[in-house]
């Protein structure tokens, strides 16, 4: 019991690291752009894509990808909000 706080903000840490890792996860996973058959075929992920296409990206592909970098922020402050309500709803008790 004591410790859970100290657990709960490493998993929000943990999270949050692997959600905004790109190098490593460009490395492992591939960076296939297609549809994958199965969970061990390679992806590509949000942050990969951003990072890889914002640099030629113009007008349309522009927009969609700061679409996307606005899903991602959105992805991640909803995992941190959860965290901090089950943080505050384990206080009470």
């Amino acid at each position: 019991p004591a410790a859970k706080s100290g657990i709960l903000a490493g998993i929000v840490l943990g999270i949050g690291r692997a959600i905004g890792e790109t190098t490593a996860v460009l490395m492992v996973v591939g960076n296939q752009q297609r549809m994958p058959k199965g969970i061990l075929k390679g992806l590509s992920t949000l942050t990969t894509n951003i990072v890889l296409e914002m640099g030629y990206a113009t007008d349309l592909h522009r927009e969609a990808l700061l679409a996307t970098a606005v899903v991602l922020f959105v992805f991640i402050l909803l995992i941190n909000l959860s965290f901090s309500a089950l943080k505050k709803g384990s206080k009470i008790k």
